[in-house]
């Protein structure tokens, strides 16, 4: 691609917290990005005002009862509007779009990200879920298609920042979290914790499903998931320690001892404008560390006690096959029940972990077979909720 020619970027889920923070980026870098694409789940509004800032040359609603009014709005615009799961998948694999952000949330994003990886585009990877329910499949696509994942999430940007230029393999990586909100709870405090206190995260400004699962350090999890299949790391070489500041976003640990870490400010559009401009950094404006108001910075070992759900995800990667899938499948019914009021929050750990011995395991799973575990899994969650683990 010409360097004059700004880079065609298409956001899968623009309307979320990692895609209104790309779309910051793309504004910022006019001359470098432009936005080719972008999606929304049922947020039509907010994705109309973003088609007429931006300009795409389509826009899709995956929710099929927004079409029309989503139509409707752009009518006068030569946007070309789209509805449906399917469309997802479509829209990616244009020959104009150079590199696809998948900035939805939950296992949806799994199968545009496979479209776009067979249809040969680069992906800035901010769906954890893809590579936790299907890493090993992804992996394999990537080398059969020779595409290249750039990750998004903070803590992965910091891992392959301080790999840059390495040759010696990783000894350990550390996987640093802010412990969320309730980092000093004790499990009688976490019995009676609510949605609003679970969504007041003390660092990080992000979307209600992963701010919970922040909350619950089922996210910390599936992180170290997404660790060993974007590193090629086994589990017992990813430590997670809890780093209540989030200064230092992560490290890599090497064979003599020396160890690596990525530091800055808590802002994601950080790792989302290496992520375009990679292997560049761009000039940028956002806010610099001010190494003299940091007076401490501490860290912690988690309690996987209180939060049984980064225990579980271990379990998970350990298990292999499917596992992970079913885990991921269960963890979306059980947020989504703790954010609506259906299940307390210690709750959401034992279903989880009730989800992943009943569910069917299969050690070599197909793409198929992801689908089906995923189904399975949330109606096996879906029962203990409305039966057994009733609020």
């Amino acid at each position: 691609m010409n360097q004059e020619t700004p880079k065609q970027i298409a956001i899968l889920g623009s309307t979320g917290s990692i895609g209104t923070q790309a779309l910051q980026v793309i504004a910022a870098h006019a001359d470098r990005f432009e936005a080719r694409v972008l999606t929304a789940n049922h947020r039509w509004e907010l994705l109309a005002e973003q088609a007429r800032q931006f300009k795409p040359a389509a826009v899709v609603i995956a929710d099929e009862s927004h079409y029309e009014p989503l139509r409707d709005a752009l009518a006068d615009l030569p946007i070309a509007v789209y509805a449906g799961a399917d469309a997802l998948c479509q829209v990616v694999e244009s020959p104009e779009v150079d590199m696809v952000l998948t900035a939805m949330v939950g296992f949806a994003g799994l199968p545009p990200t496979i479209a776009a990886i067979r249809a040969g585009k680069p992906i800035a990877l901010a769906n954890k879920e893809t590579m936790v329910v299907a890493g090993e499949l992804i992996n394999g696509l990537c080398r059969q298609y020779q595409v290249p994942i750039l990750p998004v999430d903070s803590e992965h940007s910091a891992i392959f920042q301080s790999m840059m230029g390495e040759v010696s393999p990783i000894e350990k990586i550390i996987l640093t979290a802010s412990g969320g909100p309730f980092r000093t709870f004790t499990c009688e405090q976490l019995e009676t914790v609510t949605p609003a206190m679970a969504l007041k995260h003390p660092n990080w400004d992000m979307g209600a499903k992963i701010t919970i699962d922040s909350a619950s350090m089922m996210n910390k999890g599936f992180e170290v998931i997404e660790a060993k299949w974007l590193f090629g790391v086994e589990p017992e070489h990813i430590q997670v320690v809890v780093h209540p500041q989030s200064v230092v976003h992560s490290a890599v640990q090497f064979a003599d001892g020396a160890v690596k870490a990525q530091l800055g400010v808590p802002d994601m559009r950080v790792p989302i404008q290496l992520a375009f401009s990679f292997p560049e950094r761009l000039q940028s404006d956002f806010d610099r560390l001010d190494w003299f108001t940091m007076h401490d910075l501490t860290f912690e070992r988690p309690d996987t006690d209180r939060f049984r759900c980064l225990a579980l995800a271990y379990v998970a990667l350990h298990r292999g096959g499917n596992a992970p899938c079913i885990v991921n499948a269960a963890n979306e019914i059980v947020n989504r029940a703790f954010l609506e009021g259906r299940c307390r929050f210690l709750q959401m750990a034992d279903i989880i972990e009730e989800t992943l011995q009943r569910a069917t395991f299969i050690k070599q799973p197909t793409y198929e077979d992801y689908l089906q575990s995923d189904a399975q899994a949330r109606r096996i969650a879906a029962a203990f909720l409305s039966s057994s683990f009733n609020v």
